[in-house]
């Protein structure tokens, strides 16, 4: 899976991955205390819908455009809240232009206590990282492998915090990458949380990627799962999961909320979601 995310900015995989960021970053801001957030595979930060890569494909119009277009019922409005404000601060007139990606998206949550490390090793998204947090004493943009990152980054100095690891899938070992890295680095922060996005592709990686996780000790393991139509060996994306390390404690319930309407304006064919423990709570 070749992965350059212009392409794909604002598609339903974002808009469902941002989504529960958003919950994440909601539950960490209830307490005054700082935290730290450490994005591993940052991305360029903030994408034009109009431009040459976005336009050539239009993913985003099925993704949050979609969800602009038909915002869901009043529980799960109120959770997608954080989002939503989010979007709406980097456009204006009520049309969208500009999607932000997770280090633009973080950053407009950050209180002035907390604090947002950004890693990107491919040069010209590290360059426009650099560009778009200077200035900003809260932010550090590094140019940096994201596994190399998780290594050296992990622990910070607060207790409180989230690991959000989001690579782009161009290696055929991406799923073991991740399930070493986040055991090595809950080892290190085990007050932390850690959010891992993965496509469904391969569903059979995909378990295998679960049974991984689950061999390496990890002790509350939460997964979200949401296909917008079934998924098939070689044909385009069509959906994706994330892997919760330490999910708030509010999280499954949200996401029992959250998910099913995600799936009713998204859906493009049969789709489905699901949310189950892979270790812990049950």
């Amino acid at each position: 899976m070749n992965y350059r995310h212009a392409f794909h900015a604002g598609n339903f995989a974002d808009v469902f991955k941002h989504a529960v960021l958003a919950r994440i970053i909601a539950h960490l801001k209830q307490k005054p205390a700082a935290f730290r957030v450490i994005d591993t595979h940052a991305g360029a930060g903030l994408y034009d819908l109009a431009g040459v890569d976005a336009s050539r494909t239009g993913e985003w119009r099925d993704g949050i455009g979609r969800l602009l277009g038909a915002p869901p019922a009043q529980g799960a409005r109120d959770l997608l809240a954080p989002y939503l404000e989010a979007i709406a601060a980097f456009n204006s007139g009520g049309a969208i232009r500009l999607y932000p990606g997770s280090p633009a998206l973080v950053r407009h949550w950050l209180r002035p206590q907390d604090r947002l490390i950004v890693c990107e090793a491919e040069p010209a998204a590290a360059r426009a990282l650099v560009n778009q947090v200077r200035g900003d004493d809260r932010i550090k943009a590094i140019a940096i492998d994201g596994y190399t990152a998780l290594k050296a980054y992990v622990p910070p100095k607060e207790r409180r915090g989230l690991v959000l690891t989001d690579p782009p899938f161009e290696q055929p070992d991406e799923f073991r990458k991740i399930a070493e890295g986040l055991a090595v680095a809950h080892r290190k922060w085990p007050t932390g949380s850690y959010l891992a996005w993965y496509p469904l592709k391969d569903p059979r990686a995909a378990q295998g990627f679960a049974r991984d996780l689950t061999r390496r000790g990890l002790a509350r393991l939460l997964r979200a799962e949401l296909t917008v139509a079934p998924v098939r060996a070689g044909e385009k994306l069509s959906g994706s999961g994330l892997i919760i390390v330490n999910p708030p404690w509010t999280l499954e319930a949200e996401l029992a909320v959250l998910l099913p309407a995600l799936l009713d304006i998204l859906a493009v064919g049969k789709g489905a979601a699901r949310v189950d423990w892979l270790a812990g709570e049950k």
